[in-house]
């Protein structure tokens, strides 16, 4: 009962308050808009990364898949030949 009687004498004063006249300056609404945008670009990054998993995933397999098969058809790869030509030209 103490309960619902202080907060029936809160909620009275809350609605017979007059409303404040005061002024708020731009750079609070400027600090309010740049807090909003910043929420609302890590949201959507956040929404962007997870849609964008998947299909990087997918190229990644891809692409090492390919790697593998095209190592597979040749003995003599470029980049050791290039490793070899270096040694040779040092000495």
């Amino acid at each position: 009962m103490r309960l619902f009687q202080r907060l029936s004498i809160f909620l009275t004063l809350m609605v017979l308050a007059p409303f404040a006249s005061a002024y708020i300056g731009p750079g609070s609404g400027i600090s309010v808009v740049g807090s909003l945008l910043g929420l609302l670009v890590t949201i959507v990054l956040a929404f962007g990364a997870v849609i964008l998993w998947p299909y990087r995933r997918m190229m990644k397999k891809r692409l090492q898949k390919a790697n593998a098969e095209g190592e597979e058809g040749s003995l003599d790869s470029e980049p050791e030949a290039e490793m070899v030509e270096s040694e040779v030209g040092k000495k």
